[in-house]
């Protein structure tokens, strides 16, 4: 396999803010993550705030799962863009669908989603994170970043 071909999964499909709240949140969640303990704490923080610690530490649990489950038993690692990066790559894309499509409760197609990520017989368990980390980022009411975007324009960031 030749060096690109080792980060398709990283090459640009949109922007962010083509996105809507919860597929936007769930890039920007799942990049904190990746970034170590201190974004992590961050991600855990914006969740009891918004949604109340039961609630809260119920969601970050979800989210974890699905990020543990990636990583072990991803059928390869998720690509990223940086945290800032106002692209969206094809893994980054594959997840804000993947998570949006359980948060909308349609099972059968999370579900389909969810095997292109993991190995089958791990997709169902991260179908149902996927629905319950889905339904805490619809309890929080998130707008569109093109919301934002217009309101507050943002650097240029190059590759």
């Amino acid at each position: 396999m030749s060096a690109p071909a080792n980060k398709r999964g990283g090459a640009p499909v949109g922007f962010i803010t083509e996105l809507d709240g919860i597929e936007a949140a769930s890039v920007i969640y799942l990049r904190l993550w990746s970034d170590g303990a201190d974004a992590q704490a961050q991600v855990r923080d914006d969740f009891v705030t918004a949604l109340g610690h039961h609630r809260g530490e119920q969601a970050v649990q979800s989210f974890e799962q699905i990020c543990s489950l990636c990583s072990a038993h991803g059928r390869r690692p998720l690509m990223r863009h940086a945290l800032q990066c106002k692209c969206l790559g094809a893994d980054e894309s594959c997840f804000a669908n993947f998570i949006a499509t359980a948060s909308e409760g349609a099972r059968e197609d999370a579900m389909l989603i969810a095997t292109l990520l993991v190995r089958a017989d791990v997709a169902p368990l991260l179908a149902s994170c996927a629905f319950d980390f889905g339904l805490a980022l619809k309890r929080m009411r998130l707008g569109a970043p093109r919301d934002y975007a217009a309101i507050h324009p943002q650097p240029t960031i190059f590759h």
